[in-house]
């Protein structure tokens, strides 16, 4: 079961971070006691007791001018608005702050249900010094300690009590695709382009797609839904930096797609951006399909087709494979070429090998390149199932699954690619011992 959006908020050093990383599993937020170290919002998908969700930590709020505090307020305000539920992480060992005060403000005008967290309660004994954060009028403060996982069952339990499911529209056959990128890339005039019509504003200001609007559209006797991607309204001078804000807004395009179109401007070419927008995509294992927009503008600065997609290829080493296209929606160029590789993908997205076939690739496979030694053992594959598509997944039954080195597992995953068409999907691998 899918639910909603979590966004952490607290002061700098509050621990946001820290219970991030629980939560999620993985060190995958920067964790350093100098205040203000996590400048930008990072997200990742969460799972408790079988319901996933989306979980987003923040930068710290300061009242003080601090550096950097104004792109901070900016992502938070951002995330704020996007999340169903909010966390407001505090230190109990610092106690009640300004800080804490000014951002109970914040929280209350934003109407967004809220769990009030004290961090760093690190023993039973230390639970008393939470009681002042009642004052803030946001509930009872739950005593957690990040760093030692005390309480943390207890809050994802009130996170998937407070959250509310995501309602996602079943379009049948129909192939689900977002385009997805930085602002003003020209998502929306592809997806003009694609259907023909305008459906969808266009416009020059960043920002302008405000609604997540899905159009189901047919084209060949194929069925579509193309989902565009939800914007921000602008809000004065707190959203000038919204360009570094913009995975945030693809996220629930991206989760109700099966293949997402990464967009990146032809004309300035790949920025860092583009690569955070992507990641979600790719961390929730979508068919991705990677589109050069604008190329009328990249031939007038004379950009090389060949060089500027060498450099895609070094810059998203982990998407080889995936198709890339260059289009320009004013002039119509490669327009015709987008839904062929999007139903490619989704085509590759739903791939199944049998089970017979599967194993003598993957036999012929070991036979051709023996496994290496690694962990103090050689790993050996005795049987190979696929248990999933979307995308498509295959276990490996094997002696020792910590044997499996990650160089041979992409080995495995080019014999799959080079006997059977993957273009666009990724594809998961999984070991597990066989007793």
């Amino acid at each position: 079961m899918s639910l909603g959006t979590v966004a952490l908020v607290g002061s700098p050093s509050s621990g946001k971070s820290t219970i991030f990383n629980r939560i999620v599993g993985e060190r995958k937020s920067i964790v350093e006691p100098t205040p203000g170290i996590t400048r930008d919002r990072l997200y990742a998908k969460a799972n408790w007791l079988t319901k996933d969700f989306t979980i987003i930590d923040t930068g710290g709020i300061q009242i003080k001018n601090a550096p950097f505090q104004e792109e901070v307020r900016a992502q938070v305000d951002i995330a704020i608005e996007q999340a169903d539920l909010i966390v407001f992480v505090t230190d109990a060992k610092k106690g009640l702050s300004g800080d804490d005060r000014f951002i109970a403000k914040l929280l209350f005008k934003s109407s967004k249900p809220v769990i009030l967290v004290a961090n760093k309660v690190d023993n039973i004994s230390e639970i008393g010094t939470s009681s002042e954060f009642y004052s803030l009028g946001l509930g009872d403060p739950l005593p957690v300690s990040g760093a030692h996982g005390i309480g943390i069952g207890d809050l994802l339990d009130q996170i998937i009590k407070k959250l509310p499911e995501k309602e996602i529209p079943d379009y049948g056959d129909a192939i689900t695709f977002s385009f997805i990128g930085r602002p003003n890339v020209g998502k929306s005039s592809l997806t003009n382009a694609v259907l023909g019509e305008d459906r969808v504003i266009v416009s020059d200001v960043s920002g302008t797609t405000r609604d997540s609007i899905d159009t189901p559209f047919k084209k060949d006797d194929k069925n579509y839904v193309v989902i565009d991607t939800a914007g921000l309204v602008k809000k004065g001078k707190i959203y000038e930096a919204v360009d570094k804000y913009a995975a945030l807004r693809a996220i629930s395009a991206m989760e109700r797609s099966e293949v997402c179109c990464l967009l990146i401007d032809g004309s300035t070419g790949i920025l860092e951006q583009d690569k955070h927008v992507v990641g979600y995509a790719m961390q929730t294992h979508k068919a991705i399909v990677l589109v050069v927009s604008k190329w009328d503008l990249g031939k007038e600065k004379k950009f090389d087709k060949n060089r500027f997609k060498e450099d895609i290829r070094n810059q998203f080493k982990f998407l080889d494979y995936a198709p890339i296209l260059f289009v320009s929606s004013k002039s119509g160029e490669g327009v015709q070429d987008v839904l062929p590789a999007i139903e490619k993908a989704y085509e590759g997205y739903n791939r199944r090998i049998p089970t017979n076939v599967l194993n003598k690739i993957i036999n012929d496979a070991q036979e051709m390149n023996p496994t290496p030694d690694f962990n103090h053992g050689r790993l050996k594959i005795l049987f190979s199932n696929q248990v999933a598509i979307k995308p498509p997944t295959f276990v490996f039954f094997c002696n020792n699954p910590k044997n499996a080195h990650f160089s041979y597992t992409r080995y495995l995953e080019n014999c799959l690619r080079g006997s059977f068409d993957f273009e666009g999907s990724p594809i998961q691998m999984i070991y597990r011992e066989r007793k």
